[in-house]
């Protein structure tokens, strides 16, 4: 079964990276969020299986968005990406329900790799 994939990150080339990657190993992207604001309507509109999701956006956190997500039972499964690497920032990004941090650059085995998992 396709999986079904929302990207969120406010970088266009990230997203087109990722898109590409998730697209040639199967994957079914459903919606591109630039913005938190974008990332919580179309998590809820769109109910895709899989989210990933940038750390810093223009408008909010991702783990502020991971806290949205677990107060209302959102279903998808998220891999965080972002270029934050702090342990404590990953560590909170596990504790909110993230399944998977990755930090940037990353290679698409990397990314592949963590997906598949879900």
């Amino acid at each position: 079964m396709t999986k079904n994939v929302l990207i969120v990150d406010d970088s266009l080339y990230m997203r087109t990276v990722i898109k590409d990657y998730l697209e040639q190993a199967g994957y079914k992207i459903v919606g591109q969020a630039s913005t938190g604001e974008e990332a919580i309507d179309l998590a809820f509109d769109l109910k895709p299986d899989i989210i990933t999701l940038d750390n810093i956006l223009p408008d909010m956190i991702g783990t502020d968005i991971l806290k949205v997500y677990s107060k209302e039972g959102l279903g998808a499964k998220v891999i965080m990406i972002s270029a934050v690497g702090q342990e404590s920032v990953i560590e909170e990004g596990i504790n909110l329900g993230a399944k998977a941090y990755i930090v940037k650059p990353f290679t698409s085995d990397q990314l592949l790799q963590e997906v598949a998992k879900l």
